[in-house]
């Protein structure tokens, strides 16, 4: 028989707060981490903004030796992970170590680490690398110095697809999980974006929005990136509760599927896919669901594309639906989106708040949505879906749910 799997622990570093209270407040207000660039020159590139994350000071979480081998990425997963474990109050016996899973997700890897790297040799001609620049850029550098910190010895790696990294690798938890593969899981992701050389990268892609990120509004102009972390504890309902630890929710069900459509166009049909599987994994009716946290990255073909897939599956429930995507606070962390916006879901359901839409200005017809505009909203959040759409077509879909008895 299946194992019911729940969540225990969350970790978060965010543009709109580090740690997991700070997170949930910002949430709560509506307030956004969107301001200026501070990692590159002012009109060096067509957008000024971004959501970086702020005050985060390496030399406070590492000795030197240790920061020396991480690059910004990793370093936010393992400040994630440390929280997620410390929230979860678990007690690492040999035995939970040996089966304990560590599965994240990143769409980049090291590349603050790499472009340094690239500069030095094109523009400095500089051959001398620093030694620790491939085991510093490799995309499972947070998961194996969070398997080393903690001495974890179960199955430990990384998984990147690209916007869906996170919820890709919190699914697989889950289901290592469910199935009896890993007794404890810590899973989640990071990502670092603000080097130089991404920056120009993205801003030759016409995607970045000139001002701020307006998910579903008519005045949406593109997406504003975000770097970041977010990791969750999961085990077992049985084990959670034989020790008293606190449940944020059960993860229900997780789907994923492929548009094999385009690489960088969304299609409805793909993401609604995804949807049903994660309902059909979780034993769920669409009616069931309360709340969907959006992939909802503010360009004018997602958040269209994503109202017609959520009316596809839901139907006339599409419109008893509250509808919201934070990522118009902590931006779009790309590999890390995932796990931060399902930090953002279980934070509100145990709260009993859902975290609104921020910069919203007009309604959009072809996203005619509740978004929660602007301000959060107090409600009881019995079942929710975190919704995960990648460039290349995958994605990827989380259905949590309070759990019963």
């Amino acid at each position: 028989m299946a194992r019911r799997v729940v969540v225990t622990g969350i970790g978060v570093v965010s543009a709109i707060g580090i740690g997991k209270e700070s997170f949930r407040e910002s949430l709560r207000n509506g307030r956004p981490g969107i301001a200026p660039l501070r990692s590159i020159s002012t009109g060096e590139l067509k957008f000024p903004n971004g959501a970086e994350v702020a005050d985060f000071d390496p030399d406070h979480y590492f000795d030197p030796k240790e920061a020396g081998f991480l690059d910004r990425f990793a370093q936010y997963g393992v400040v994630a992970a440390r929280e997620a474990v410390a929230d979860a109050g678990l007690d690492w016996t040999p035995e939970l170590k040996a089966n304990a899973a560590v599965i994240t997700g990143s769409a980049l890897g090291g590349k603050a680490t790499e472009d340094d790297g690239y500069r030095l040799l094109y523009a400095e001609k500089n051959t001398r690398f620093n030694p620790l620049t491939i085991p510093r850029a490799m995309a499972n550098a947070a998961a194996s110095r969070i398997s080393l910190e903690f001495g974890l010895t179960g199955a430990a790696y990384t998984i990147a697809t690209a916007c869906s990294s996170s919820n890709h690798a919190i699914g697989q938890a889950f289901w290592a999980v469910r199935n009896g593969s890993a007794d404890v899981a810590l899973t989640g992701g990071s990502e670092a974006v603000f080097s130089r050389g991404l920056l120009h990268a993205w801003e030759a892609m016409r995607v970045v929005s000139p001002d701020t990120c307006r998910p579903f509004s008519k005045e949406r102009r593109g997406l504003i990136l975000g770097d970041g972390g977010a990791m969750l504890v999961i085990e077992t309902m049985e084990s959670a509760r034989a020790r008293g630890a606190h449940i944020y929710a059960e993860i229900a069900g997780f789907g994923m599927s492929s548009d094999a459509h385009h690489i960088t166009q969304p299609l409805a049909e793909g993401a609604a896919r995804a949807m049903r599987a994660a309902l059909i994994d979780g034993g769920l009716a669409p009616e069931q669901v309360d709340y969907i946290n959006a992939h909802g990255t503010g360009t004018p073909a997602n958040d269209s594309t994503e109202t017609t897939a959520i009316r596809s599956v839901f139907g006339p429930h599409a419109d008893e639906l509250a509808v919201s995507s934070t990522k118009s606070m902590h931006g779009h962390t790309l590999g890390a989106a995932g796990a931060i916006e399902a930090a953002a879901t279980l934070l509100g359901m145990d709260g009993g708040f859902i975290p609104p839409t921020a910069n919203y200005c007009t309604p959009d017809p072809a996203c005619d949505l509740d978004i929660v505009p602007n301000n959060s909203r107090a409600a009881i959040i019995g079942c929710s879906l975190s919704n995960s759409f990648a460039f290349g077509g995958l994605n990827a879909v989380l259905a949590f749910r309070v759990p019963s008895l």
